[in-house]
């Protein structure tokens, strides 16, 4: 299996290098540039013009390479497992592009409604949790593998909820050059290499996939970035994360190895509650990254500091898990 991931994830990165180049002029031409919100930091304001919609380049690398993988080598064949982490990436992908087209089309940060978006999300984690049980798996709930509760039909409201709240929490995450990318390397990293532990060749195969195409997006992601990946990317990867936790039966350590999704996401609604309640803020911006820009930290600083606890964050999972 060692060859196999090692394989996927060096195409898998060649392949995004080689779009990349030709895809962000493409974008320039087209004038798909991201709206900066007029809110955000000052810092900010020179990134407005920078190409959105880059999450096409990683999602292509990692659909290419495993569908080369799976028709073109012995090393895998296209499993149930795999099948649906593609349709998973693909299709929140798909919502997360029609929400960037809307945005760069009418040059604001509206995109598609948030009603609208939630719908289409729960559609597709519904998709998923029918294939989950047409592929036989359990309904049972691991508790970092000290017990197992068996859920049955509120499993897959539990599967709405985490796919869904993933997908945005990474969203909410991708807001500073290399940010998301890198914590995203990580986390998917740390469930490869446990998927690799449970000898789970299609999982492992595809984390490693993201995990190439991600270090690929990043040569042009990292500050001073060249393009965004978007909610297209943004939103794949989060319900990506989710499925492959939920199908490794490691569902809630993603709580632990993607704990930085997890901070992010609280710390916006921490900030909206409080300011509801009080009219006041606890953070000076929400999610927590710009807090830490306007507390006067550097940009790479901010994003050293979130991917240093998310490789923490990934060692405490795979002691647990493995």
């Amino acid at each position: 299996m060692l060859k196999s991931t090692l394989f996927v994830l060096i195409f898998s990165f060649f392949i995004a290098t080689i779009i990349g180049p030709f895809f962000i002029p493409f974008l320039h031409r087209l004038k798909f540039g991201q709206a900066i919100r007029e809110e955000g930091p000052q810092s900010h304001r020179k990134k407005s013009g920078t190409p959105t919609m880059g999450g096409i380049i990683f999602i292509t690398s990692i659909v290419v390479i495993l569908l080369v993988t799976v028709f073109f080598t012995k090393y895998a064949t296209m499993s149930n497992e795999l099948m649906m982490l593609l349709l998973t990436l693909v299709g929140f992908g798909a919502i997360g592009f029609v929400d960037d087209f809307i945005i760069v089309v009418r040059k604001n940060n509206e995109g598609l409604k948030p009603k609208q978006k939630l719908l289409a999300q729960l559609v597709l984690a519904a998709v998923f949790f029918y294939l989950f049980l047409k592929s036989g798996y359990s309904t049972e709930l691991s508790f970092f593998n000290l017990f197992n509760i068996n859920l049955y039909w509120v499993y897959g409201l539990f599967i709405l909820f985490w796919m869904v709240g993933f997908s945005n929490a990474v969203n909410l995450t991708d807001g500073l050059d290399g940010l998301c990318g890198g914590v995203s390397v990580i986390t998917f990293g740390t469930f490869g290499m446990i998927a690799i532990a449970q000898q789970q060749v299609g999982i492992a195969l595809f984390c490693f996939a993201v995990v190439g195409a991600l270090f690929g997006f990043l040569v042009f992601n990292l500050n001073p970035a060249k393009v965004f990946m978007g909610d297209t990317g943004s939103l794949a990867l989060g319900a990506a994360i989710a499925a492959v936790s939920i199908l490794l039966k490691q569902e809630l350590l993603l709580v632990i190895v993607g704990l930085v999704y997890v901070i992010e996401t609280l710390s916006v609604i921490i900030q909206v509650a409080y300011y509801k309640r009080t009219q006041k803020r606890i953070f000076k911006m929400a999610p927590i990254h710009h807090h830490f820009e306007l507390c006067g930290w550097s940009e790479w600083k901010v994003v050293t500091f979130l991917w240093a606890i998310a490789l923490i964050c990934g060692v405490i999972g795979l002691f647990i898990a493995i």
